[in-house]
């Protein structure tokens, strides 16, 4: 994700903004999201099983914070089928702020996902933050 990962502080926030950023240029392009969100989350769900065990060797520990394709894909899988009530703005907000609590509490199964070895594990447990992300969303943005 372009070095976001590699930021100081808090590389999953830092992914998963760019993440959000990368997603915008390509919304406000006109680019449609019933496209563009299955591609993105199929695209980096790849990438992160992929070079998941790279990444670990590379950084010498599981799910290495600099490796953030994962966040990438989570919030791919976030926004998929949010309805957009007030536009894109409010609901790319609502979704990164939910995925980053999600990722970050990692409620069941999220946290037993991470043990998984290599790719799987860096990526499951953040597609589970985003299945309770994309719920609180659902109901937040058609209900307030």
């Amino acid at each position: 994700m372009f070095g976001a990962g590699l930021l100081p502080g808090a590389p999953g926030t830092w992914g998963s903004a760019a993440a959000i950023l990368l997603l915008t240029v390509f919304l406000f392009a006109g680019v449609n999201p019933l496209l563009l969100l299955p591609a993105g989350l199929i695209l980096f769900s790849v990438l992160s099983v992929a070079l998941g065990n790279h990444a670990e060797s590379d950084f010498g520990k599981p799910d290495p914070g600099p490796f953030v394709l994962d966040e990438a894909a989570g919030i791919c899988l976030t926004l998929l089928g949010l309805p957009t009530p007030h536009g894109w703005a409010l609901t790319l907000i609502a979704a990164f702020a939910a995925f980053r609590i999600f990722d970050i509490l990692k409620p069941p199964p999220a946290r037993q996902f991470e043990k998984l070895p290599g790719g799987w594990g860096i990526l499951l447990d953040d597609l589970a933050a985003a299945i309770y992300a994309n719920i609180l969303c659902q109901i937040a943005l058609r209900f307030v």
